[in-house]
């Protein structure tokens, strides 16, 4: 049975559970699960991750963890009793997990490493958190490290900010959000700005002396060196080194590593040095023998210097080798590093053995304890610690040191009888009082135990030496009294014995008779001689001699033997327990000479303060001491001495003794009767502060005033406790008194900033310190009131002393921190009079950042849900005296602009904040009580409107994202939370009052406006959370959109009929709430609408307004990115909807209007449809068709659907920017053109739009022509540019604006040149199906014409089509796909490819006109594109399958020609038609014949570099023909059952055999030529294939030649052989079901790009490899002559006469895609526009310059010598569609050879050999493709066209010179339009212009 569970309530997955059994639960390791119910070792519960999800699982599986329980039963919470921090580390891990992975597939490498070891760190810190064996001390600093990596990992990662307090999260719900603000604001700077340290640290390691030839000990002594005050400023780290230059003692790291401690900021500069100074030990000449000598001496090694500039730079630990240099004299060795520094070279040398110190240097920053924490190891391991010399920049207080330090400076001594100077040694001792040796006091340095005796270097016959060496000894203060320092002075032999000769001695007593120690400074002692033996054990001989020159000791008044002979020392005492001061000493022996009282304490203030701080307590004793013996003589100056001493603390060197002194109060001062005499002092100093000549003292005496407080009331206290509390009331009375006295001071009004005003300003910095001494003795209202009365006394005039104002306010501010503050009972008093003097710093704006810390620190008090009845009073008195003036200041500061400095703005942004989390903590905690009578205490509705105008205004300033930073979603969360209840409390008011007669439209409109921003609000999108995040803003706030969103519902259903004030205003903010992907949210809002159609409805019969706003307000939104799918259903849906709404449209279909309703939501929702999928196809980030086709459908919805010029415009921008990012440089100038198009050459003016600015109509269709020009230039699109050239140099005609004009003629010349001499290459089509439900509206099972890229193939385009729908699956077949296919959940994509047909076959046709001309009409303005899909009907002859071979041929249709706005169109209408074998026949042959002729003209004018593809080609038709090609076609339709069972087509089996015919003469003709051409080593193939010729010749039964040829006269109209033309057969149009004029040969040029011939397969490959070439010969012109002698006037194309027109029938269905609808479209009369624009070409190949190309191209030189009576064999149009997907169906082979195609001919293509070579070799050549003309005849109106190009001039190029010899025809042209048909654009617009235009219809948006 299973039981709820009392305590298993909360446990952790230790083991993976499949949940296999019934009810089974799965779940994974480390999942945490919540427990219900239990029964025989099982639990039932569900996952935390997964809360809806319950089921069972095994306990042994879970570890049980404690936590508590919250709302028991259904809906309890368990929350785990685990340490914060470690349910913190735990959710934030999870996050953390899922978010790593996202950086491993973003390819963030670096994060992803960088966050994989802080999450282990953070695991094995958490670890030992739960292991609980850590100390107190070392928890703190997990949790530490813990929470630092915390909050880095979360900045790195874009998550929020975690207020924390002690290391544990905060809950905002229990601080008051003044104190969330600061926690916040102070983890924030912390994290911008680290806080430099003050205080830095050396770190020095020893490694080796490196030298050639040492072979003695070393010392090696550090120190720290001031070169700007010439003077060392730290002791000496001294270490020795063995004979290898290692050091002596490699274990112990304190002898060779030291910390120079304490350095201060200000010694960091480059003029500090380290020096080392080095001391070998050993003979006195480096160079001696070795037995030379015993005894050993220190004598000079080297100097090595750095600056500590150098390691500020890297703080570097690599070890430094630094250079040791060796003084060029002894003498010099004291200054050597001085020498160096200075860089004085002369004086200095590199060492002999050229010697290198390695050391390791590194600075440390911050204080010592830190130091210690961050480096522990180097202080376990052992490091020495090297001081500063004397005290450190701080003293504190209980430093014990005794150390005094002595410089043995010089000696000067006499020869002593010697011949030349000694070599002198000093050796000091240090010898108590009893004449003994004091041992261990002689310090060298730090990392060397201090010795008994010191031994100076010798310097080598020197009587002069100087030594300048430091020694510190540590003598303890009890054996320095009576203690001397006594050196001795021995000259060192030379010689073997190496004697050292004591020849005298010096001493210094540490300590005067009197108690005053050795003066600092340098003392010249006088040297006594003495004799070599010399006993000096007995001390007391020589301490009555006189020590010091000029100074005697006792009353020895006899002289001195003079003596030349002295010794220098300078000395320096740092002591805490001994002075050298005589004044100090008199005054704490006052006793003893009563007499000299006076004149000691008028001394103390000229003591050094260290000296005073020094002896604090004894000199406190003292000064009380004498005030209690006569305090009526010496009250007053020892009042002064007391001010003083107090203030020498406020010194930052002192700092630190203030506790010295507390505790000297409060434990060891006695001065019970002290009170009184300092009130009355103090009382008499307050009252004379008007007295100008005492303001300096009384100054003095008011900055002491805490501590004088201090003591009074100790003293008082004393007094109290000695006598049970008497005279308790005069007590009372005298600090009454003296506060009254205060009051009246402090109430004097100053003019300007007076000697008062600063009087006043000090008393009023230190008085709040003086509170607490008050509560000692009295209770705290009396405190309170007396306080209350000081503070309320202040002058409140603001216009005084601006220093005084802000010390006021300062004062006010400690107050608010002060202990008397926090109690209830004073606070209630004192709150009034702080709220009083707020107000006026807030109303006069002054102090800002004061006013924002006290009003934090008032609010930080009250805590949130204080429902005590002083707290609610409190805040009443608040919101009466505050609220208001708040509201206006954040209004004042955040309109104001912010200042530019960092610093500043930081500053600014502090307050704005602080202000801020002031106003929310007042709102927070306002009751119904206080709202209502804030509400009641406005005396007219003007107030109260305002008032609601201020706070609505303040709260859409809280709501801006720039209000805090963005990771502060907590704080924000917080406002959002209070701004919501604030304004349910203020819509009562609203409703109350500004309704009906009382309606103000400004504060409605101000209250929506709020709303609608609250929701957007991007911190309350909660589908944008984590779902941990989700859920816990869940459960404590709730969705507060919903909420708001209800009360906007609510509140517009009271407004009535003044809705009607709100339409169309309000339409927009609503759609954009709506737009927020929250059911319940749109379920309230959306029937808003509804209720604006049916008031809009009632206002004005239509909603046209409701309707425009919202679809313009949907582009805009949508453009965001807002918006889903289930919106547009919401509006849509005929289902119900969740929730108490139905679907806007069920609300539509009751109404009157519902048929207008119904049509305005059908058309939001198609809008919506393109606009989503625009939206969707933007995210994206390269420019793909995608993109294009979306806009282009947009674009197109604007203008067919919702007539919206604007937006068009827009759009037509839009898409301009994509292409050209894209480079479709084509497309760009086509859409462009749209705009363009809407304009005229007037002069009305336009306004500002987009980028354009204010122009005329005409300036701006100037500027639109060139930019389309430029780009048609880039597209290589030359034809079209000319046509706008020709246009607007009309207009600068009509202008007489020749400069211009002859600009544009150059222009228009140059792109003539180009077309003549600039390669094209022409591109390939594919038809693209996309099937299935998953594509975008614009595409889903619609069916498109794409223009392909340059060079693009079919696999290159499938390829890159599957890229772009990457979910897609590709079709691979042709056939029309079903309906299960296009009602598919899927995306299926069918591509093959098509072939253009020219809509104009003039251009084409017609002679003479290079392929550099034709070219482009095959490509352009295409309308019409086919694909043939072969078959066979009926049974198959297995002998010859040409007998059933049937070909479905469908035609497509598009809404709009290519190339145009987009590179792919919609296919409009398809037509299928089937081709029987027989026409199948009749075109394959056509096709061949016209290739032939093709590369036999081409071969002729020499346009082929070798003559391969004509061998090729003349081998396959020739060899399949003898194999059986063309005697196939013989067997299947010339054979007589054919001819009787079809006799219907005896015409076309005519045709047929005149085509064989014809090809025969072709070959033969083509075999003529190829002889004259072919080069030597393909003669063997030539000879095969004339043999041939005639086998294939005897087999279609022809003779002799001439005799077919009078019966086909011989025509080619690009110099080809060719049969008569004049009785065309008829043969299926592959215009579809429709029967049309059998066109020319030309028309259908078929062939094949891939076959299953062995030839063809390898026919591209070998053309470019082989490059013979032949020169031409008088033979082959007179062949050319006697066949053009035949040719006659019949050869021109004729339609037959028997067949009807073609069927017209267009499909007037609008597209998607189109921007004019069906026929209508294409069937308008053309008025001077281009024809549907071209889609650019790829990227613009290098075209070679003209000089290269006029002997490729179809020259001059090739063609004059046939001009005249002979035509030259110009290349005609041979190819004329492009791969299919079928080209490789085994059911297409055909044989290439015989010409008989493979079947799918029409749907694939062979490059020859000559094009793939000449398009490498970028030479102009023709390429083989469909001709086109420019123009139509029934012309699609072009769709108009927009662009916009920022840089309006383009250097215009200037005109090639047309290399055409003076025989030759001009260039062809695109054809003239009266040369081509009657209306064309020129004429048609010539016309228009000769009857005047009417003015043009005003537009919508007329100023566009």
């Amino acid at each position: 049975m299973w039981i709820p569970t009392e305590h298993e309530k909360y446990g952790v997955v230790i083991a993976g559970f499949r949940g296999t059994v019934p009810h089974g639960l799965s779940l994974e390791i480390g999942d945490t699960v919540q427990i219900l119910e239990k029964c025989d070792g099982w639990y039932r519960g569900f996952a935390l991750k997964n809360p809806n999800v319950k089921g069972i699982f095994p306990s042994n599986y879970i570890h049980l963890k404690n936590a508590c329980v919250k709302n028991k039963g259904q809906f309890e919470m368990v929350i785990p009793t685990e340490d914060s921090v470690i349910t913190e580390m735990t959710s934030t891990l999870r996050d953390w997990g899922t978010m790593w992975k996202q950086l491993y597939v973003r390819n963030e490498g670096d994060l992803f490493h960088r966050l994989w070891h802080i999450m282990n760190e953070i695991l094995d810190l958490r670890r030992q958190v739960l292991v609980g064996h850590l100390t107190h001390d070392r928890m703190k600093d997990v949790k530490r490290h813990i929470t630092a990596r915390l909050d880095w990992g979360n900045e790195q990662l874009g998550l929020d900010l975690v207020p924390r307090k002690e290391y544990a999260m905060v809950d905002p719900e229990e601080i008051s959000i003044t104190e969330l603000y600061r926690l916040m604001e102070h983890r924030h700077r912390k994290k911008d700005t680290p806080v430099p340290a003050s205080s830095h640290h050396l770190f020095v390691q020893m490694k080796s002396l490196m030298c050639s030839n040492l072979g003695e000990e070393l010392e090696v002594i550090f120190s720290l060196f001031d070169s700007k005050e010439n003077r060392p400023i730290s002791e000496r780290f001294f270490l020795r080194l063995n004979r290898n230059g290692l050091p002596k003692c490699p274990e112990k790291p304190e002898r060779h590593c030291s910390l120079f401690v304490d350095l201060g900021s200000s010694e960091l500069r480059k003029d500090i040095y380290i020096t080392v100074h080095i001391i070998r030990i050993g003979r006195m000449g480096a160079g001696e023998k070795k037995n030379a000598c015993n005894v050993q001496y220190r004598r000079p090694f080297g100097c090595a210097v750095l600056s500590i500039a150098d390691l500020l730079a890297g703080d570097s630990k690599d070890d430094l080798v630094l250079k040791v240099y060796m003084c060029n004299t002894e003498s010099d060795w004291y200054q050597i590093h001085e020498n160096i520094i200075k860089k004085l070279n002369a004086r200095y040398n590199l060492t002999g053995s050229n010697a290198g110190l390695a050391v390791s240097l590194q600075l440390l920053h911050g204080d010592i304890e830190q130091i210690r924490r961050e480096y522990t190891s180097m202080f376990t391991h052992g490091v020495s610690i090297t001081r500063k010399l004397g005290f450190s920049n701080i003293i504190m207080p209980g430093e014990m040191r005794n150390d005094l330090y002595i410089t043995v400076e010089r000696g000067e001594f006499e020869k002593g009888g010697k011949s030349v100077a000694r070599n002198v040694e000093v050796t000091m001792h240090v010898v108590d009082s009893s004449g003994q040796i004091l041992k261990d006091f002689i310090s060298f340095g730090s990392g060397e135990p201090p010795a008994s005796e010191y031994h100076s270097f010798v310097l080598y016959h020197n009587n002069g030496p100087r030594w300048a060496e430091l020694l510190k000894l540590p003598i303890p203060v009890d054996k320095f009294r009576g203690a001397h320092i006594r050196c001795e002075f021995r000259h060192c032999s030379t010689k073997e014995k190496g004697e050292k000769k004591l020849f005298g001695f010096s001493f210094v007593p540490l300590m005067q008779e009197n108690g005053r120690t050795l003066p600092d400074g340098t003392h010249e002692l006088i040297v006594h001689k003495c004799e070599e033996n010399t006993n000096l054990q007995d001390s007391s001989r020589y301490l009555k001699l006189p020590f010091s020159k000029g100074i005697f000791l006792g009353n020895n008044s006899q002289a001195v033997k003079t003596t030349k002979e002295s010794f220098w020392i300078t000395s320096f005492l740092c002591s805490t327990k001994l002075t050298q001061n005589g004044d100090m000493l008199d005054l704490l022996k006052w006793r003893t000479h009563p007499d000299k009282i006076a004149g000691c304490l008028s001394k103390l203030k000229e003591i050094d303060g260290s000296e005073i701080v020094k002896f604090l307590q004894d000199t406190l004793d003292t000064l009380f001491g004498i005030l209690d013996e006569n305090s009526q003589k010496y009250g007053s100056k020892v009042f002064d001495c007391l001010v003083h001493i107090i203030n020498l603390l406020q010194d930052s060197k002192f700092h630190h003794f203030k506790p010295v002194m507390d505790t000297y109060i409060e434990s060891h001062f006695a001065g019970a009767l002290a009170y009184r005499d300092l009130i009355k002092v103090l009382k008499w100093h307050i009252d004379r502060v008007t007295e100008v000549e005492l303001h300096e003292h009384i100054q003095e005496v008011l900055k002491a005033q805490e501590y004088i407080f201090k003591y009074i009331v100790q003293s008082r206290r004393l007094f109290s406790i000695a006598t049970g509390g008497q005279n308790e009331e005069e007590f009372r009375c005298c600090i009454q008194e003296l506060l009254m006295s205060v009051r009246f001071f402090l109430s004097q009004e100053s003019k300007g900033a007076n000697a008062l005003s600063q009087l006043q300003a000090v008393f009023l910095s230190s008085f709040p310190s003086v509170y607490s001494e008050l509560l000692k003795l009295f209770d705290v209202r009396e405190v309170a009131n007396l306080v209350h009365d000081a503070l309320g006394s202040l002058p409140t005039v603001m216009h005084g002393d601006e220093s005084l104002q802000a010390v006021k306010l300062q004062s006010i501010g400690k107050t608010v921190e002060s202990h008397l503050y926090t109690n209830p009972d004073s606070r209630y008093i004192l709150l009034p009079v702080v709220l009083h003097h707020l107000h006026m710093h807030l109303q006069e704006q002054k102090d800002l950042i004061m006013c924002a810390r006290i009003l934090s620190n008032i609010f930080c008090l009250i805590k949130k849900n204080s429902s005590e009845k002083s707290v609610l009073e409190e805040i009443d008195v608040i919101v009466n005296s505050l609220l208001d003036i708040l509201l206006r200041t954040i209004l004042e500061i955040t309109s104001r602009p912010q200042p530019s400095g960092s610093a500043m703005r930081l500053q600014f942004q502090d307050v704005t904040g602080e202000f801020v989390s002031c106003l929310l903590s007042l709102l927070r905690q306002m009751t119904d009580r206080h709202y209502q009578q804030l509400l009641d205490s406005f005396s007219t509705k003007e107030d109260l409107r305002d008032f609601l105008l201020q706070i609505f205004t303040v709260f859409r300033i809280l709501i801006r994202p720039e209000m805090f930073p963005k990771d502060w979603t907590v704080m924000r969360l917080v406002a959002n939370n209070v701004i919501i209840t604030t304004v349910l409390y203020l819509s009562d008011a609203l409703r109350k009052n500004f309704l009906n007669e009382n309606f103000d439209y400004k504060i409605w409109d101000s209250y929506f406006f709020l709303a609608v921003i609250f929701i957007n609000q991007l911190c309350l999108q909660l589908e944008m959370f984590t779902p941990s995040k989700k859920k816990k803003v869940l459960e404590k706030y709730g969705d507060m959109r919903v909420t708001m969103g209800c009360e906007i519902f609510s509140m517009w259903q009271n407004l009535g009929e003044h809705k009607l004030h709100f339409i169309p205003a309000l339409i927009g903010p609503f759609l954009e709430v709506t737009l927020i992907p929250q059911p319940d949210l749109r379920n309230v809002m959306i029937p808003i609408f509804h209720d604006m159609m049916d008031w809009e409805q009632r206002r004005s019969g239509n909603f046209k307004q409701v309707e425009a706003k919202l679809i313009d307000k949907l582009d805009s939104l949508m453009s965001e990115g807002k918006g889903d799918e289930t919106y547009r259903e919401l509006f849509n849906s005929i289902i119900p909807l969740f929730g108490p709404y139905p679907s806007l449209l069920k609300k539509i279909e009751r109404e009157t209007w519902r048929e207008s309703g119904v049509s305005l939501i059908a058309t939001v929702t198609r809008l919506m449809e393109r606009l989503l999928d625009y939206r969707d196809c933007m995210k994206m980030g390269e420019v793909d068709g995608k993109k294009i086709g979306c806009t282009v459908s947009l674009l197109n919805f604007y203008k067919t659907e919702l007539n919206k010029e604007e937006m068009y415009i827009r759009y037509i921008h839009k898409l301009y920017d994509l292409h050209l990012k894209a480079q479709n440089f084509t497309e760009a100038a086509y859409t462009l053109l749209l705009y363009d198009e809407l304009l005229e050459w007037s002069d009305r003016p336009l306004r500002e739009f987009l980028n354009y600015p204010m122009q005329t109509e005409w300036q701006r269709k100037e500027y639109l022509h060139l930019t389309i020009i430029q780009n048609f230039d880039r597209g290589k699109c030359w034809e079209n540019g000319i046509i706008l050239c020709r246009k607007i140099a009309e207009q600068y005609e009509s202008y007489y604006d020749y400069r211009n004009l002859s600009k544009m003629r150059m222009m228009e010349a140059s792109l003539y040149d180009k077309i003549m001499d600039q390669q094209r290459l022409e591109p390939e089509f594919f038809r693209v199906g996309f099937y299935g439900k998953k594509f975008p509206f614009f595409l889903r099972n619609k069916e498109f014409v794409c223009r392909g890229h340059d060079y693009e193939r079919l696999e290159a385009f499938q390829q890159r089509m599957l890229n772009e729908f990457p979910h897609a699956i590709a079709m691979q077949h042709a056939n029309q796909p079903d309906e299960t296919i296009f009602q598919a959940e899927a995306q299926y994509l069918q591509i093959y490819a098509v072939t253009p047909i020219p809509e104009n076959q003039e251009v084409l046709q017609r002679d003479g006109i290079p392929d550099n001309i034709k070219s482009f009409y095959k490509v352009n303005h295409i309308w019409r594109f086919r694909y043939d899909r072969p078959f066979h009907k009926g049974t198959k002859d297995k002998e010859n399958e040409f007998k059933s071979l049937w070909v479905e041929r469908t035609t497509l249709i598009l809404v709009q020609s290519l190339p145009g706005i987009s590179r792919w169109f919609e296919v409009e209408k398809r037509e299928v038609v089937e081709m029987s074998p027989l026409e199948n026949a009749i075109e394959v042959l056509e096709n061949k014949n016209q290739q032939l002729r093709t590369l036999i003209s081409q071969c002729q004018t020499r346009q082929m570099q070798n003559i391969n593809p004509l061998t090729m080609c003349l081998n396959g038709v020739i060899d399949a023909a003898v194999n059986g090609g063309v005697a196939r076609y013989q067997e299947a339709f010339f054979i007589k059952e054919y001819v009787l069972n079809h006799p219907e087509d005896g015409e076309k089996i005519t045709r047929l055999r005149e085509l064989m015919l014809e090809q025969a003469q072709i070959l033969e003709f083509g075999l003529a030529v190829h002889e004259k051409f072919v080069p030597q080593d393909m003669r063997p193939l030539h000879k095969k294939l004339v043999d041939q010729f005639f086998v294939m010749k005897s087999s279609l039964g022809i003779q002799e030649f001439s005799a077919c040829v009078q019966a086909s006269p011989i025509h080619f109209p690009n110099g080809s052989p060719r049969v008569c033309r004049n009785s065309i057969p008829v043969s299926m149009s592959p215009d579809g079901a429709r029967v049309i004029p059998r066109r020319s040969p030309l028309s259908y040029p078929a062939v094949n790009r891939y076959s299953s011939s062995s030839l063809s397969s390898q026919a591209s490959a070998e053309v470019s490899n082989i490059t013979g070439q032949s020169e031409s010969s008088d033979e082959v012109f007179n062949m050319q002559r006697m066949l053009f002698n035949h040719t006659g006037d019949g050869a021109l194309p004729r339609s037959d006469s028997n067949l009807p027109g073609p069927d017209k029938a267009v499909n007037t269905t609008p597209s998607s895609w189109s921007l004019d609808s069906g026929k209508e479209a294409r069937n308008t009369s053309d008025s001077g526009k281009l024809i549907s624009p071209p889609v650019p070409p790829r990227p613009a190949q290098t075209a070679s310059p003209a000089r290269h190309i006029a002997t490729v191209s179809p020259s001059p030189a090739g063609r004059s010598p046939m001009k005249g009576s002979v035509q030259s064999f110009t290349p005609s149009p041979v190819e004329y569609h492009s791969s299919g997907l079928i080209s490789n169906s085994p059911v297409l082979s055909g044989s290439y050879s015989s010409g008989i195609s493979s079947l799918s001919r029409c749907s694939t293509s062979e490059t020859s050999g000559f094009e793939s070579q000449g398009s490498e070799q970028a030479v102009t050549v023709p390429s083989y493709s469909v001709s086109e003309e420019p123009v139509r005849k029934e012309s699609k109106t072009p769709p108009p066209y927009s662009v916009y190009e920022r840089t309006l001039k383009r250097p215009v190029p200037l005109p090639h010179s047309l290399s055409i010899p003076p025989a030759a025809d001009p260039p062809a042209l695109p054809p003239k339009p009266q040369l081509v048909r009657p209306n064309n654009l020129e004429n048609s617009s010539r016309r228009t212009e000769q009857v005047p235009r009417p003015r043009p219809l005003p537009r919508k948006v007329s100023q566009l």
